[in-house]
């Protein structure tokens, strides 16, 4: 008896914290909340904001999100022609954190974020910063 009443509170407690991935909601062009956690290219405060993307004309979601793809941890989880979602999720503690991408115009939009915590000590601006390095390299944003 105790063997499963230990069981089924250790199931419980693994379902409790597991961490969703279907159907999450776009919040792509959706400011950052108040935690230290999130960078977005449309956040206009300090700690948030990330530097627009400026795509050439050669640049498209599917070659976007392929770059994106190779980030540390990352899987595409997410894509049509002008939205990507990539789960990004950390080596040690598994975390997951929603990296967005949004083709409007000739800009991407690029959110990251953290689903757990308060803080990600900085993992999310640079996460942020690879790719728009490797989108640099590859030829796909100009700036």
């Amino acid at each position: 008896m105790k063997k499963l009443l230990l069981t089924l509170i250790s199931s419980s407690l693994l379902v409790a914290c597991s961490q969703r991935t279907e159907s999450m909601e776009d919040k792509s062009i959706a400011p950052c909340g108040d935690k230290p956690n999130c960078v977005s290219t449309l956040d206009e405060r300090e700690e948030f904001t990330a530097k627009p993307f400026i795509l050439t004309s050669s640049a498209n979601m599917k070659a976007i999100s392929h770059i994106a793809s190779q980030l540390k941890g990352a899987k595409l989880v997410d894509i049509n022609n002008d939205y990507a979602r990539i789960e990004c999720t950390s080596s040690v503690f598994r975390f997951v954190d929603d990296l967005e991408l949004r083709i409007y115009g000739n800009t991407l939009i690029v959110r990251s974020e953290s689903r757990t915590g308060y803080s990600d000590f900085g993992v999310n601006r640079k996460r942020v910063e690879k790719l728009r390095t490797l989108l640099k390299e590859k030829g796909l944003i100009s700036q």
